[in-house]
């Protein structure tokens, strides 16, 4: 039985447990911790407290993004991997898919962010009050109207990858926030039901052992789906 209309079993979102931390595949649409405005709306930890009694939110994923997500199952082992995050000692690579196809193989997007920066709340480059910000890109799949791109964020603001991609002239498929000009929204080629990015790893210390841990997420059956007709 589904646990909520429109999303799988949070059984199945498990990637792995132990006494210390939870690391799960979090469906696209779910959202990673209560809404301020809407606090009956569904959430991650709301999903799996049932299956893993109670949990604490290290990091987030946007709404309509999917993929790897850790969750601290004690009080320490939350402190540990916060301190992780500051630090910015585990290692998060994104999958998304993204339009144009950029002429570039690779790109090195070291350019400072301003998070909120206007009416419609967006993440901006800004070279006078942004802070450091690096997000390293890198083509994984090319098609003739978009490609699979790789990112490994070095820094961690709101929307950091869209914002970055943004102003290398690239939007994520699916994205209505952050549309360059000259992508022709309208092409059916370029339709998305969704946010066409994915959590696809990360790699840190697990927090009581020390030991390096590395975990995958698949991709969920739209991107798939999506990814299949580039």
């Amino acid at each position: 039985m589904n646990w909520q209309p429109g999303f799988s079993d949070p059984q199945n979102w498990i990637l792995y447990s132990d006494e210390d931390l939870l690391v799960v595949n979090k469906p696209a649409g779910l959202l990673s911790i209560p809404d301020g405005y809407h606090p009956e709306l569904p959430h991650l930890a709301q999903a799996l407290a049932p299956i893993a009694g109670k949990l604490w939110i290290v990091h987030r994923l946007d709404k309509e993004t999917s993929g790897v997500m850790l969750l601290a199952r004690s009080a320490e082992a939350h402190r540990v991997l916060n301190q992780s995050f500051r630090e910015r000692a585990l290692r998060k690579l994104y999958h998304c898919l993204a339009s144009p196809p950029p002429e570039w193989q690779t790109k090195d997007l070291d350019l400072p962010l301003r998070v909120n920066a206007d009416r419609a709340h967006r993440t901006r480059v800004d070279l006078e009050r942004g802070k450091p910000a690096r997000t390293l890109v890198q083509v994984l799949r090319r098609g003739d109207s978009f490609s699979l791109l790789e990112c490994a964020l070095l820094s961690g603001y709101t929307h950091q990858i869209r914002a970055h991609l943004y102003t290398a002239g690239l939007g994520i498929l699916g994205d209505t926030l952050y549309r360059p000009k000259g992508v022709d929204v309208f092409d059916p080629r370029l339709q998305a039901a969704r946010l066409m990015l994915h959590a696809y790893e990360i790699s840190f210390a697990h927090p009581g052992k020390g030991t390096e841990l590395n975990f995958q997420a698949p991709y969920p059956p739209d991107f798939e789906q999506k990814l299949a007709s580039l």
